[in-house]
């Protein structure tokens, strides 16, 4: 594996592991020739990327690697890496396939396009000899996308394509292959049993095609595009009284059984409940570490050893939440916070998400008169690690209003009236889970941190956590507005209709639960049975026996 510093490689070390497959580290230039297969996983920025391979002195070496003849797979940018460039950045690709990679067109859907899409196969064998053209990949699987770059299909990289994806009104290449040379935009290693078959094919074929016995077929441009619904399981995890961690649900954060002897409620332990999700078929799972640990040291985080040994058998997107913001350890060493959220990469979470910290990110964007500084958490996380990792998790509360007029910040009309029967509310964000209130509205919080370099919102709404009352649709609906970025829906589920009507009536990316979950109130499978009843695309859930 050529891995140049960046992201979660650990999920994909897993899945070859799990694969039954040992995998080597490059270390040095040299290395890449010795390879008898060689994975790139790309991950993030464009131009880092290209800069790391050059620093490092790799880039000459992967491309005479890739000119001998021998099996290459890549893996989102490190198949980006092999176009002519990227509107990204001015660095210069590999230039061993034809074009250069650009951006979605954000006016019509959120960019990044994360989320699960199907993949049309576009080159079909016309022997059965050798390996398999289609990786094992077909039509009615879908995939794990998360990218705000795409490389476009033309005639001079047709003969690269092996299949084609659709976000909004825009075809692009999800899959290259001709030769030695097979590559995915997606993430196998997050795709479920689906992705991890893609990758078995990889490892047991011989990753060279006889081009001479493959034709290809034009792709088609679906009236709309075929971006599921995303199902995401949260475990609100923090340590009890005896100093286990556990999953725990609360109303409003309090956590602690009533009566008897008063312990704090224990749903489960965090790596069983996240696999039992994985089989369930949610499509991601996030972990919210609802006491931080504040006083760990950082190499000691517990939430590390959660997420380490979770990615080891749960092969979806793994969010994590809490205490990702700068730390100081017992001993005076200080930690920056993008160096906090690289730990939680390399342990395997695909994504952080911040909280608090994003309030204060937000506050002092506006005291710089609406100018990045460079050194906040989501600025810093954003330009390491691309802001596709970096989730906010915001946690408003209704303050109302008699007339608009009484405040200047953003105020909708809400369905649920006032105690005085005021018609009219603003979202007060909140910090320190929920406690202290912040002089700033969701609409300003939400629009700051995504000019800051946040690539998606955990949308929550203290008013209705743990109500089972429904999500609060006009909380959604004004954030929906406000950003181009993809919108989680939480807070306020209580049934399978909820899901059908926060999808419908907010056209959010995906909704997310905790506690109907967790006591099986709720099934995921029986809430994607219903949403497909109702027409709203969502992934199956995957039986695939590897």
């Amino acid at each position: 594996m050529l891995d140049y510093g960046a992201g979660n490689v650990r999920s994909l070390v897993n899945a070859v592991h799990h694969l039954g497959f040992d995998i080597q580290f490059v270390e040095e230039p040299s290395d890449i020739a010795k390879a008898d297969k060689l994975i790139f996983p790309g991950v993030g920025d464009f131009g880092y990327a290209m800069r790391a391979l050059r620093n490092k002195g790799y880039s000459q070496p992967l491309k005479d690697y890739i000119a001998s003849g021998k099996p290459f797979m890549g893996i989102c940018v490190g198949m980006q890496s092999l176009f002519e460039g990227s509107d990204e950045s001015d660095e210069p690709g590999l230039g061993i396939i034809p074009g250069k990679v650009s951006k979605f067109d954000a006016t019509s859907k959120a960019v990044p396009h994360m989320g699960w899409s199907n993949v049309q196969v576009i080159k079909e064998q016309t022997k059965d000899e050798g390996q398999e053209v289609n990786y094992s990949m077909n039509d009615d699987k879908a995939y794990y996308f998360v990218h705000s770059y795409a490389a476009r299909y033309t005639e001079k990289n047709k003969e690269w394509t092996l299949t084609t994806s659709q976000y909004g009104d825009e075809l692009f290449i999800s899959s290259v292959q001709k030769d030695n040379v097979f590559a995915t935009q997606y993430h196998p290693e997050k795709s479920g049993y689906a992705g991890l078959n893609v990758l078995k094919s990889f490892l047991t074929g011989t990753g060279i095609v006889d081009n001479k016995h493959i034709i290809s077929k034009e792709p088609v441009l679906y009236e709309k595009h075929r971006l599921t619904k995303r199902i995401i399981a949260c475990l609100d995890v923090r340590a009890n009284d005896q100093g286990d961690l556990v999953v725990t649900k609360g109303d409003q954060y309090d956590v602690r059984e009533t009566g008897g002897n008063n312990d704090v409620r224990n749903l489960g332990k965090p790596v069983d409940l996240a696999k039992r999700y994985f089989e369930e078929g949610a499509d991601e799972v996030t972990f919210l570490n609802i006491t931080s640990f504040r006083n760990c040291p950082l190499g000691d985080t517990p939430m590390l050893e959660v997420l380490k040994r979770t990615s080891e058998t749960v092969f979806v997107p793994l969010t994590i939440g809490g205490g990702i913001r700068d730390v100081t350890d017992p001993d005076g060493t200080f930690h920056p916070a993008f160096k906090v959220a690289g730990e939680y990469f390399r342990s395997g979470a695909d994504k952080v998400s911040i909280g608090s910290d994003a309030v204060y990110c937000a506050e002092k964007f506006y005291e710089n008169g609406c100018k990045k500084t460079g050194t906040t958490a989501i600025e810093t996380i954003a330009d390491a690690y691309g802001s596709q990792a970096v989730v906010i998790s915001v946690d408003p509360r209704r303050v109302y209003v008699k007339d608009p007029s009484e405040t200047t910040h953003h105020v909708v009309k809400n369905s649920q009236p006032g105690p005085n029967g005021e018609e009219y509310c603003w979202y007060q964000c909140t910090v320190k889970g929920g406690r202290e209130g912040r002089d700033l509205d969701v609409v300003q919080l939400v629009t700051a941190c995504e000019k800051l370099g946040a690539g998606e919102i955990l949308l929550n709404c203290m008013d209705r956590d743990g109500t089972n009352s429904g999500f609060e649709l006009e909380l959604i609906r004004a954030v929906k507005e406000a950003v181009s970025i993809p919108v989680i829906a939480s807070s306020g589920a209580g049934c399978v209709e909820h899901f059908e009507q926060v999808f419908e009536k907010t056209d959010v990316e995906a909704a997310l639960a905790a506690g109907i979950f967790h006591r099986k109130e709720v099934p995921i499978q029986s809430v994607k049975d219903h949403l497909k009843k109702t027409n709203v695309a969502v992934r199956p859930v995957d039986t695939t026996i590897l």
